[in-house]
């Protein structure tokens, strides 16, 4: 029995994703109403996350960090990030959550930290114990005598995939951004670390855990890559058999001794990948983030567009809901754009001041109601419940993501038109999920008294929450 509640709990109820930063800046505490969500905001908005229905919350990163990928650089596992408030406040959440019946998973990242991680700091010392801990090369040396990178990989993040360190005399890998180092999952201590940080949060009230890029972590080979138009290097990376070995061995000691559940963020992953990652005998997963239907419309990833047919989103879920035995039912998250921007005609029919019109309206309700169709467990990201917009960003400078920056940079050297770069880049940038939850009709949309972190959809007076509360919004 204990086994069956173990199992079903996390199939009979609804995940909310929460950006921390721009859910809700709280004015009760320290430092008010500076333009950043923090804990003390979501403990204050529980009881609208309740009234949805939601029995689960997930929440993005609120370590500490120094935020060079928004939280996803971590220089502490332990501690809270300043900006979220305090580790007395997580515990607060937890206690609230709990009051109201729901769970909270966090956001796990393991295969890189921030650079300014000790464990990092040390293992620039290449005596350190600590040294061994991320993956350090020597280099190689061109023709002219020229140093090189020890292959010829290509990152997420459109950028170099090694960085010289002037202290270390090597290369240190980093498959994102120059400040997040991968670990070295060949080290048997790294394991023993990830294990610890696991059961901290289990023990302060965690129900489990979003694996960021989980089938990524364990590097076969350094070899020179594959020449390829996405990320160079992947088949020496990418759902190893090394991966699973470090999956399965965390779950074995460690998650399945709680009543949790884990859901991977899967990288390039096919519906094979998917079930070896998480086949219930294979104790790896429970469930995974696949992205296929979201880049039916998509040459490379999700960056440049191409004509969208119906006919092939449907090929794809159907795929995917008669492949594996439970799915993670998503269409949106703090990765991708606004869905009712993305499938639907959110961008076509709009006024000049942003007020939206009924397509609008239909094409929220019509995605609204065909994810709610999908077997699976139903993710919804903050605002997506009041069909939130792509944000109207008129430069490049209004961005924060490091990712959309990177790629700038990547297109600059294709020689790629500056007007085609940010049509690409507006459509596909991060931030069009990340701009402050929109919840009333005041001053920046509710979410704060000072001034938002990034900005805030001037479509705010017509689309938000307190208004959908009042009015019925006729098909």
């Amino acid at each position: 029995m204990a086994e069956k509640i173990k199992y079903m709990w996390w199939k009979n109820n609804i995940v909310y994703q929460i950006y921390p930063r721009s859910f809700q800046d709280s004015a009760e505490t320290e430092f008010p109403n500076d333009g950043v969500g923090d804990i003390p905001g979501i403990i204050s908005r529980l009881d609208k996350i309740k009234e949805l229905g939601a029995g689960i919350i997930w929440l993005s990163p609120v370590y500490k960090s120094p935020d060079a990928d928004n939280g996803y650089d971590i220089s502490d596992y332990y501690s809270i990030n300043p900006k979220f408030r305090t580790m007395a406040d997580m515990e607060m959440l937890f206690c609230e959550a709990n009051k109201r019946g729901i769970k909270i998973i966090m956001d796990l990242v393991i295969n890189h930290t921030s650079d300014e991680h000790f464990w990092f700091q040390e293992s620039r010392n290449p005596e350190n114990p600590y040294r061994d801990f991320y993956i350090w090369q020597p280099g190689k040396t061109d023709k002219r005598g020229r140093r090189k990178p020890p292959n010829n990989w290509t990152g997420f993040f459109m950028g170099d995939t090694w960085e010289y360190d002037e202290k270390s005399g090597e290369y240190y890998l980093h498959l994102f951004d120059k400040k997040q180092p991968d670990l070295n999952y060949k080290n048997p201590k790294v394991i023993e670390e990830v294990k610890n940080i696991l059961r901290f949060w289990l023990d302060k009230g965690a129900s489990g855990f979003r694996c960021d890029v989980i089938n990524i972590i364990y590097k076969t080979s350094l070899e020179d890559g594959r020449k390829s138009l996405s990320v160079q290097g992947l088949e020496h990376y990418k759902s190893q058999e090394g991966n699973h070995a470090v999956l399965r061995e965390l779950r074995r000691d460690v998650l399945d001794k709680y009543d949790c559940f884990t859901v991977g963020e899967t990288v390039f992953v096919d519906l094979e990948d998917a079930r070896l990652l998480c086949g219930e005998s294979r104790k790896e997963l429970d469930m995974l983030f696949f992205f296929d239907h979201l880049e039916v419309d998509r040459v490379i990833a999700r960056f440049i567009p191409k004509r969208f047919y119906a006919c092939k989103l449907l090929e794809k879920m159907t795929k995917w809901q008669q492949g594996l035995d439970w799915n993670a039912v998503y269409l949106e998250n703090h990765d991708q754009t606004r869905i009712v921007s993305h499938f639907g005609a959110a961008e076509k029919d709009r006024a000049s001041d942003g007020k939206p019109g009924i397509l609008w309206q239909r094409s929220a309700k019509m995605l609204a109601l065909f994810q709610l169709t999908l077997r699976g467990t139903l993710f919804i990201y903050q605002g997506q419940e009041i069909g939130m917009t792509n944000f109207d960003f008129n430069s490049i400078d209004e961005l924060d993501d490091v990712e959309s920056h990177g790629l700038n940079k990547l297109m600059k050297k294709f020689l790629i038109p500056a007007f085609l770069r940010w049509k690409w880049i507006k459509a596909s940038s991060r931030d069009n999920a990340r701009t402050p939850m929109q919840w009333d009709d005041g001053d920046n949309a509710g979410f704060s008294k000072g001034k938002p972190w990034l900005g805030v959809n001037r479509n705010y007076k017509y689309i938000n929450r307190a208004l959908q509360k009042k009015i019925l919004i006729p098909f």
